[in-house]
Order: C-alpha cells, then structure tokens, then sequence
C-alpha cells in the first residue's frame, strides 16, 4: 500500500516536476497539437515531451486523441478531472509571478515574458 504524509505528495507526484505544471497550463486554452505543445514549452525535447503526456494521460488528467489520416495528427486535452487541477495551477502562476516581480523590485535581473516575445525568440 502506498502511504504519504501529506496530500501535497500526492499532488506533486502527479503535477511536479519541471514539465506538467506547464503542459496543464497550456491546456487549459483548450485543445493543442503536439508541435503547439513543444512551441508553447521552449527547452523540453519531444521525447520527454511525448513521455510526460503519457504520464498525465495515465494519471487520468490528459487525454490523447489520434486521428487516422497521413500524416497522422494528434491532440491533446485535458479531461473533466484534469480541469481539476487549473486552480492549483492557477494558483502557482500568480504566485510565481509575483515571485518575479518581488526580485525585479530587489534587483534581481529577471523577466517574464509573454506569449508574444515567448514566439519572438523561437526559431523558425
């Protein structure tokens, strides 16, 4: 039987991790492609990219629609129990970027950027 000592455990060993807290973010605008995944997530390869939806598709948070054409496409959502979890993700956006803006204010050289200057510095 598995145990934990608090809730949070089991949170974080669905949605912890460098990768899956923005995977569920990104879904959360709706329905995304494979190729928008990996644009939306700079720094993740497509194999632990592909490795990580599988893990959120597992735990019953994403699912995977394939269709059957050439070439083949494939789209990802989040389930009636992954919307579940946009309040914690909510929640740690907001904080984090409070977290930037309390270290710009000490002198920190940090910056946010947005979805626009995010598409600026992909390459093409």
């Amino acid at each position: 039987m598995k145990q934990y000592h608090m809730g949070i455990e089991a949170t974080l060993e669905i949605i912890g991790g460098k990768w899956k807290a923005l995977m569920i973010c990104l879904l959360m605008t709706g329905v995304k492609r494979t190729s928008e995944l990996r644009r939306g997530i700079p720094g993740i390869s497509e194999k632990v990219l592909i490795q990580q939806l599988r893990e959120l598709e597992r735990d019953g948070l994403v699912e995977r629609k394939v269709y059957e054409q050439m070439p083949p496409r494939v789209e990802y959502r989040l389930t009636e129990y992954g919307i579940t979890a946009n309040s914690i993700v909510e929640v740690m956006c907001r904080w984090g970027t409070d977290n930037i803006h309390r270290r710009q204010r000490s002198g920190e050289e940090v910056e946010l950027l947005t979805g626009e200057e995010r598409r600026e510095e992909e390459p093409d």
